[in-house]
This record gives C-alpha cells, sequence and structure tokens, in this order.
C-alpha cells in the first residue's frame, strides 16, 4: 500500500496537468494509457527496478515523474487493454496489487529502456499471455460477479480541481522535497525570492497568490493539485527538446543523464570520455574518470584551467577531495564538478553556449543529481595517440593567447617592459602565463609598453642599462621567447650593430644584424658587458615587413623616458668586462618573461 500512495502522491501532487478531464467515452475506448506498476525517489533505483522487471514482462518503460519520482509502466495499451493487462499481472502476482492506470500526459523523459522514446506511439498489443477484454456491450453488468472489484474502484489520476480546503489538506500530503520544488518553481517564475526550505510562510504564500493572479486562477495564496502540476509543468518546459536520458558509460565507469538530443559519445581521450556536439546548440559533455590521489586531482585542477573549454573568468573552488570550475566568456560557459572517492577521481565537464542559462543550470541540475558512480576507470595508458600535440592535452585543445611576446624586468617589483604590439585590443595580458599585468604606460610611437603586475613578483634578476651607445659591428645579442611559449625558458640569438640610428636616421633606434623571430620582441637587447642597450622591435615597421636579418631595437633612453612615466627609474650597470655567456644566459633567463595577450 505504500507504493500505491507514493504513486498517487506522485500523480496528484506534482504530474497532473491543467487540462480537462476527458470525457468517459474517450477515457474507456480508444485512450492510450499504460499500466503504472512502480514508482522510485532516485533514478539508479528506478533503473535497477525497471531492469528486474523487464525480465518478467514485456513492454516495460521507465519515464520521469517530475518532483524527482521515476515511474515504471507497461505499455502502451488502449484503456480496456490497459485493464485487463492490470488484471492479469495483479492476479497472476507479476506486478503489486497497488499498480494503476496512468495517462501519457503524466509521462515525461523516458530513461528506460536507455535511448528509447515510445511515449508518444499508438498503442501496442497486448501480450500473449493477457487475453483482450471484451468490448463493454458484449458483458453485461449483472454477469460481473458482486465480490469483484469493478474497474471503477482503480484510482482515477485525473482529478478534478479542489476548494481550498481540499488543496489544503493535498498540499499537506506533500513531502519536503516537493515543496522545495515548488519553491524552486515560484522563484524561477519570477514570483518568489526568499529560502528554499520547503515551509510555505507568508513569502511563499503571496508568490503562490501572484502566480495565480499571473495565471487566470482564483488568488488564494494556496495551489490546487492542478495548480502546482501547471507550475511545474511551466518550470520543466524549458527542458523539451533536449532528450534528457541515463547514459551509462561502462568503460568511464559513470552513469548519468545527458541531453542525448545535443551530445553523443565521440572518443577516449583519458581522463576524458568525449560527448560532443550532434544538435543545434553546441553543447558538450566531458565525463572524467581516472585512478589518482589528491595530488592527482590537484593537478588536474591545475590542468583543467589551461584547457580552451574552460575559460579563465568564472568562480573556482577546490577542497581537500573534490573541486569545482566555472568558466564563462562570450561564446560559452562551462561547469566542471569533480571528487576522489576510494582512489578514484570522477566527474564531469557541461559546455554550453553563453545566453542561454535558464537551461544551462536546469540540465546542470539533472546531471548532478543523477550523477552515479560505476567500478569501472578509464585506463590512463590508453588513448588516440594519432591526437597528439604540444597544444593539446588528452585531445583537447590548450587555451592559447592571441598573441605572445617578451617582455623584461626592470625593477624588483615585477614591472615589465615589453613591446607595444604584446598589449594591442588584449582583453587581459598576463606575464609568464599566469600573472596578470595591467599596462600602466605606453608609447605606441616607440613600440613599447611598461606593464605593472596585479601581484607583486621576485624576478631573479633584473635589466642594468647603459646609456652609452654601442660600437658599430660591436656583437649583441636578444633574449626572447623566439617560439611563443613553446620552449618554458627563454633563448638567446646573436648578432652585430649595423647601424646606431634607424633607417629615417631615427635617433632612438639602432639597426641590427640580427635573425629574430616573432616572439622575440620585447626582449632585451645587452652588449658584451651584459648590459641591457636596447629592446628589440616587432619585424614590420608601419606594415612593410624587413629584410631577412635585419631588425631594430629601441635604444635605453626611450625605454627610460618611458618608464619614468610610471614612476620607475632604471638601474644603471657600471661594468666595463666581458661577461661570461653561461652568466649572460643565466641573467638574460632570469629578467625575460613571456608577455602573452588574451582575447
Amino acid at each position: 500500500m505504500h507504493r500505491f500512495l507514493s504513486a498517487l502522491l506522485v500523480c496528484f501532487a506534482v504530474l497532473c496537468a491543467p487540462a480537462l478531464v476527458p470525457s468517459p467515452a474517450l477515457a474507456q475506448s480508444e485512450e492510450v494509457v499504460w499500466v503504472q506498476i512502480e514508482a522510485q525517489p532516485s533514478l539508479a533505483a528506478a533503473t535497477d527496478r525497471a531492469r528486474a522487471y523487464a525480465t518478467l514482462l514485456e513492454d516495460v518503460n521507465g519515464f520521469s515523474l517530475g518532483g524527482g519520482w521515476y515511474g515504471i509502466t507497461v505499455g502502451p495499451y488502449t484503456r480496456d487493454d490497459a485493464e485487463e493487462v492490470l488484471r492479469t499481472y495483479v492476479r497472476q502476482g507479476l506486478v503489486p496489487r497497488d499498480s494503476f492506470i496512468q495517462l501519457s500526459s503524466r509521462l515525461r523523459q523516458q530513461f528506460w529502456p536507455v535511448g528509447a522514446n515510445v511515449l508518444n506511439r499508438g498503442a501496442i498489443t497486448v501480450p500473449d499471455n493477457v487475453t483482450p477484454a471484451a468490448p463493454a456491450e458484449e458483458a453485461p453488468v449483472e454477469d460481473a460477479p458482486a465480490e469483484e472489484a469493478p474497474v471503477a474502484d482503480l484510482p482515477d489520476p485525473e482529478p478534478a480541481d479542489e476548494t481550498p480546503a481540499q488543496a489544503r489538506r493535498s498540499e499537506r500530503a506533500l513531502n519536503g522535497d516537493e515543496r522545495r520544488a515548488l519553491q524552486v518553481a515560484l522563484q524561477w517564475a519570477g514570483f518568489y525570492n526568499a529560502a528554499i526550505d520547503g515551509a510555505f510562510g507568508r513569502g511563499t504564500r503571496n508568490s503562490m497568490a501572484a502566480w495565480q493572479e499571473a495565471n487566470g486562477y482564483d488568488v488564494t495564496g494556496v495551489l490546487t493539485t492542478v495548480q502546482r502540476a501547471a507550475l511545474l509543468g511551466q518550470y520543466n518546459a524549458v527542458l523539451d527538446g533536449l532528450g534528457l536520458q541515463i547514459v551509462r558509460d561502462e568503460a568511464a565507469g559513470i552513469e548519468m543523464i545527458m541531453p542525448t538530443a545535443e551530445v553523443a559519445f565521440d572518443t577516449y581521450e583519458p581522463p576524458f570520455a568525449q560527448y560532443n556536439s550532434t544538435g543545434d546548440i553546441g553543447a558538450r559533455v566531458l565525463l572524467i574518470s581516472q585512478e589518482g590521489d589528491q595530488d592527482t586531482l590537484f593537478g588536474l585542477y591545475d590542468i583543467m584551467q589551461t584547457l580552451e573549454i574552460v575559460p579563465v573568468d568564472g568562480p573556482r573552488e577546490r577542497k581537500n577531495a573534490s573541486f569545482e570550475l566555472i568558466g564563462q566568456d562570450a561564446r560559452i560557459i562551462s561547469q566542471t564538478k569533480v571528487s576522489l572517492e576510494g582512489g578514484q577521481i570522477k566527474g564531469f565537464t557541461l559546455i554550453w553556449p553563453a545566453g542561454d542559462e535558464d537551461r544551462r543550470r536546469r540540465v546542470m541540475a539533472e546531471m548532478t543529481k543523477s550523477f552515479t558512480r560505476l567500478p569501472a576507470v578509464l585506463d590512463a595508458a590508453a588513448g588516440g595517440a594519432e591526437t597528439q600535440s604540444i597544444d593539446l592535452v588528452a585531445g583537447l585543445q590548450i587555451r592559447r593567447p592571441k598573441i605572445a611576446r617578451s617582455g623584461f624586468f626592470i625593477d624588483r617589483s615585477g614591472v615589465v617592459a615589453t613591446t607595444a604590439e604584446a598589449v594591442n585590443t588584449c582583453s587581459r595580458v598576463t606575464v609568464d602565463g599566469d600573472t596578470e599585468a595591467d599596462v600602466v604606460a605606453t608609447d605606441a610611437g616607440k613600440g613599447i609598453a611598461i606593464l605593472k603586475p596585479r601581484s607583486p613578483l621576485a624576478p631573479l634578476d633584473v635589466a642594468r642599462f647603459t646609456l652609452v651607445d654601442p660600437r658599430l659591428q660591436s656583437e649583441v645579442s636578444v633574449a626572447g621567447f623566439s617560439y611563443e611559449g613553446v620552449l618554458s625558458a627563454a633563448t638567446l640569438t646573436f648578432g652585430t650593430i649595423a647601424d646606431v640610428r634607424g633607417l629615417q636616421g631615427e635617433e632612438d633606434l639602432k639597426r641590427l644584424a640580427l635573425a629574430a623571430q616573432p616572439g622575440d620582441a620585447g626582449g632585451p637587447v645587452f652588449d658584451g658587458t651584459g648590459s641591457v642597450v636596447g629592446m628589440l622591435l616587432p619585424e614590420s615597421t608601419d606594415g612593410r615587413q624587413l629584410p631577412q636579418g635585419v631588425s631594430f631595437a629601441l635604444k635605453s633612453t626611450a625605454i627610460a623616458d618611458v618608464a619614468s612615466q610610471a614612476g620607475i627609474t632604471l638601474a644603471a650597470n657600471g661594468a666595463t668586462g666581458t661577461i661570461a655567456p653561461r652568466d649572460l644566459t643565466r641573467a638574460a633567463q632570469g629578467m625575460t618573461v613571456l608577455v602573452s595577450c588574451w582575447e
């Protein structure tokens, strides 16, 4: 009887749509209905029960009922056939005695069998072990045994609307989750802004009254069964068409609801199982599965934040055995939830288009609620070697800057001089990949910018300048990230001074005979003593490409002028002897940094 009451509660208090009661003639003739045999309060339990029933009965299906409940049915049949199936199965002891006739309008997303969608198909033939009921006109009432309970005594899942007193009585039958679900729906509809606590106080009553008025109902502040179903129907309508169904990934060891109309399995790239977009909105899902400990979890936390699918803007939270990442930009919002249990790290990422927050939040909630761990994990040694790349992690694109150039420290607090090219039209600028910096001075004409990190840095070395021009044909070297960050440290490129002026006699420039790469621009230029005599400029000047082996450097005097605008005084180098190559390399790598410009 407990299951009967639970099922009725789901039917009456959550699912009944605000529609007119069908006529008796329709209800008893060709109406397509189901036999609901059980309801469970969790998806995992309902899936297990559906699997068990499928070994005994034909045409077993499972549907979400709303309010956190999941129903197991057989069918669909005509009303007459369904009543005969119900009587037969109860008599044979195959289904509980409190099973009842259920309407299609009460059923929502199908979860069993996985991938099936039979909700809106027509009635099917009853199983062979069930004899269809004879038409009503062929079964006179007087022939029915008096002791047999008539079909009319079966629960009718289509209640009429209620008086306020009846509504209060049916409301008292709601459990805590169902009461909170109503508050959530009222909040989503814009009528409730207080705590989701399941307590129907003055705030909740006022919001119910406002919703009733907005939807053309009598304003009482107490929702009837039909009105509660209408409110929840509005709330759930946003999920229509997404194909929310349970997906069981045996290899990853994860079972959960996914928007199967929008994503489908693509490939395994441990620790990820990638479910890529197949629909119109561009959604993606990653299942995360690997063995590991806390160090592995923390490493994954750091790696995830380098991926293109996790934009840099958004909250991050890392705990001892779990983490959550939310990243958002103009294109996407991604949310990642991962936890460590019993030596297994599992979780998922939902990537959703920006501007569709209502649906994204609802899908995320359904995925989180249904997430179930299975024994298996992905094998870290497996994966598609053909997709390996310096720009990929487990087949996923690493987030790359729009442009990457070099820069160098000019004081002990971490202030950096770089080329103005590195900071043009950037949404943000970083030093050495993760330290954000602000442009505090710039001179587009000279081609230089001064950056101040938002958090103090402790440079290994700082540039020491000389204001004396080196002699023509003297040797110089440039430190820079020639390959725009592919290598982890700056490299040195050697050349000579070709002229102490620019091509048109510019006093602020030096012409170098030096084969620089684009990433070297913004790097320091050293003379033989290890003093900085300038900063390398980009290869192109006013849109004109320089000949191979020709570069220009901005002189120290020009760097000092722009640095003074930011309140920075450059340090002088009094050294006169030739610096050893090893010492020059160590000093150059200690002061030279990668400057990245991000969209």
